[in-house]
């Protein structure tokens, strides 16, 4: 299999981000400003929809006698402690600063990188895609995810600005990192290639619903943009190292119980 076909839903994906941001900041400059903080509210509400969907694979998934629930909230609180530690929503803010400086951007450059590339690559899409992209050379489930970071992009865009079209960096890196991994990635942890494995593997679950209660944080911030009280949202960022905390919890809860 070629490298382009192995990163081709991830290309797809990046494209479909900057072109969400070209028509953001064509159409945004000239809505009012009630009426991109109602988008954001908009988006905020479809956000919660996907994030409770996603939370719901929490019911599907155990550790011995441990609920699912209860393994994300450890791995949520364990990895809230060492994101806080390694300082990452800071080295977030000071990246999209930087991006801010280089670049030249305006206004809410660094809300919107860290908002968006939180936004576009937590979640299921993002490791069952790269991982069938990578494996078999299928971009059927990127394509899908671009389609919906592409609307998301667009309305994000609008309110925060250029630094939305930024985060096309971190979905270039991340997704395209991971279906070059992919392989190693299927084999050691969860035992096969095929999508439908992918979508019922324990581990996958788990971190698909502990990503799910993170982009419900990320809901709650978009809300709070759109009210105008940024000063009180959640911190998702910090939250990130519970992702790779997660399948580690799981072993240690099958192993144990």
């Amino acid at each position: 299999m070629s490298l382009f076909s192995q990163l081709s839903g991830t290309f797809i994906n990046v494209g479909a981000v900057l072109l969400g941001t070209l028509l953001g900041l064509l159409l945004g400059g000239r809505l009012p400003e009630r009426t991109q903080r109602t988008l954001l509210q908009t988006l905020s509400l479809v956000t919660l929809f996907i994030a409770l969907d996603m939370a719901g694979s929490l019911n599907r998934v155990t550790g011995g006698a441990v609920p699912g629930v209860i393994l994300a909230l450890v791995s949520l609180a364990v990895g809230v402690v060492v994101g806080e530690a390694l300082g990452i929503e800071e080295r977030l803010a000071q990246l999209g600063d930087t991006l801010k400086r280089r670049f030249k951007g305006g206004g809410r450059f660094t809300e919107g990188f860290v908002a968006a590339s939180l936004l576009f690559c937590i979640g299921p899409m993002t490791v069952v895609g790269g991982l069938q992209n990578g494996l078999t050379g299928d971009n059927s489930t990127y394509v899908l995810k671009s389609t919906l970071d592409g609307i998301a992009a667009l309305a994000l865009a609008g309110a925060y600005g250029i630094g939305v079209g930024f985060s096309a960096i971190t979905v270039l890196l991340l997704q395209g990192g991971l279906s070059l991994a992919a392989g190693g990635f299927a084999a050691g942890l969860l035992g096969g290639a095929s999508p439908e494995i992918l979508k019922t593997n324990p581990y996958v679950l788990l971190i698909t619903g502990a990503g799910g209660l993170m982009i419900a944080g990320i809901s709650w911030n978009l809300m709070l943009a759109g009210l105008g009280w940024e000063d009180r949202r959640v911190r998702v960022g910090s939250m990130l190292p519970a992702l790779l905390i997660a399948p580690l919890v799981l072993w240690l809860a099958t192993r144990l119980g």
